[in-house]
């Protein structure tokens, strides 16, 4: 089976042509600066094909006929024809709390997708541009929704809940969703595979962390998500790349009054200028900040250690939360290839009976058990794979 994997911003559209039951990937690439001065990337067996070639793409619907193209290109083409794709998976960020799952694409599906537009303003009206220029250019091919926040809608009430006035959660859906959550579901099948408890999940307590230019942590009761760092968007939690994480909201008022930023700006500030680069005045790069600490930079040092001390104290409260933990997993772009950045994290969590090898540490992009045999709380190294999610549920309801 070949599923169509499509991950649409506001002027970019990134795709896999992907076998779900292998996970075998047979072509990927990018769509880039759609509206302006389109670059059309193609890769065939993870080997460059085509090199963000200009490619006239005004709208996604010429972005997907150029993907299309690509696909059954008698030269480097990796299928015959179009018939041979089954179904079209989309990932859209935000499902608000109407979808608790995957589901097919029809008129009820992208009215819900507007009505999140709200709680989603920069993804989904992209998203759903990717839908429906999927949906003119290949008329009558199954398509499957498959939302970032839907993992997460398994949280209690007292996790998702703000302590505001109830109103704004009855009138306005203000409460905490949560993103990352495709990925945050991979890692869960795996890392209760990895317990052997994948068909006997009860019982069990798993801490997700999601580390990279965006991070979030995520608690998994019973292979349920029962708590998560990102909120409402997603510049809750903990410090990123270029986002603050948690702060006091007297912060905000503070600053727009002392500097007279309209609140456009000042999300601009916390969303884009804050973070590991913020504090540093280096980089949003891991990899650039370890250098400059190596350098003596004590910012980046700073930048790094804040990080790092977050990233620990989530690990802690989640534990506290769930009343245990049974394996803490290590995911995406820093939690996958930051060996430094893994042992950091790690340090001072002993007391969980969580102990990092640091020779079975040494280790990136590959799934590793990285505690000692004595450890009574298992650490894993897991690279998402998001794709493969959408891919499996597209599968699933195409079928």
């Amino acid at each position: 089976m070949n599923i169509l994997v499509i991950n649409a911003g506001s002027s970019s559209l990134k795709y896999q042509l992907m076998d779900p039951d292998t996970g075998a990937v047979s072509a990927k690439g990018l769509c880039e600066r759609i509206g302006i001065d389109g670059k059309f990337t193609y890769k065939v067996d993870g080997k460059t094909v085509i090199d963000a070639e200009p490619i006239a793409m005004p709208t996604h619907a010429e972005a997907i006929e150029a993907v299309l193209a690509a696909l059954v290109n008698a030269k480097h083409g990796v299928i015959g024809s179009m018939d041979e794709i089954d179904a079209v998976g989309h990932r859209v960020l935000h499902g608000g709390a109407k979808f608790t799952k995957s589901c097919l694409v029809d008129e009820a599906c992208k009215q819900a997708i507007r009505e999140c537009i709200p709680l989603g303003p920069l993804h989904n009206p992209a998203n759903l541009i990717g839908i429906e220029a999927c949906e003119k250019v290949m008329p009558g091919k199954p398509q499957v929704a498959v939302f970032d926040t839907a993992f997460h809608m398994t949280m209690p009430a007292e996790a998702y809940i703000y302590a505001l006035p109830y109103e704004y959660y009855e009138k306005d859906q203000v409460r905490r969703y949560g993103f990352h959550g495709t990925s945050h579901r991979y890692i869960a099948e795996r890392a209760l595979a990895l317990l052997g408890r994948e068909k006997n999940p009860e019982g069990t307590k798993i801490i997700n962390c999601h580390l990279g230019n965006g991070s979030s942590l995520c608690a998994i009761k019973d292979g349920k998500c029962v708590d998560t760092t990102m909120g409402l968007g997603p510049l809750a939690g903990i410090p990123m790349g270029t986002r603050c994480g948690d702060i006091d909201g007297t912060i905000i008022e503070y600053l727009m009054s002392r500097y007279g930023y309209d609140i456009k700006e000042m999300m601009n500030i916390l969303n884009k200028k804050s973070g590991v680069l913020g504090i540093s005045g280096v980089s949003s790069d891991f990899r650039d900040l370890e250098a400059a600490e190596q350098s003596g930079n004590e910012r980046a040092k700073l930048a790094l250690d804040k990080f790092f001390y977050e990233t620990r104290k989530a690990i802690g409260a989640y534990a506290a939360a769930m009343g245990g933990v049974d394996a803490i997993v290590f995911t995406a772009g820093v939690g996958e290839n930051g060996v430094a950045n893994r042992a950091r994290v790690m340090k001072g969590l002993e007391y969980l009976g969580a102990k990092l090898d640091p020779e079975r540490n040494n280790t990136r992009g590959k799934e590793a058990l990285i505690s000692t045999d004595d450890s009574t709380v298992k650490v894993f190294v897991i690279p998402t794979n998001e794709e493969l999610m959408i891919a499996k549920d597209t599968a699933a309801l195409a079928k």
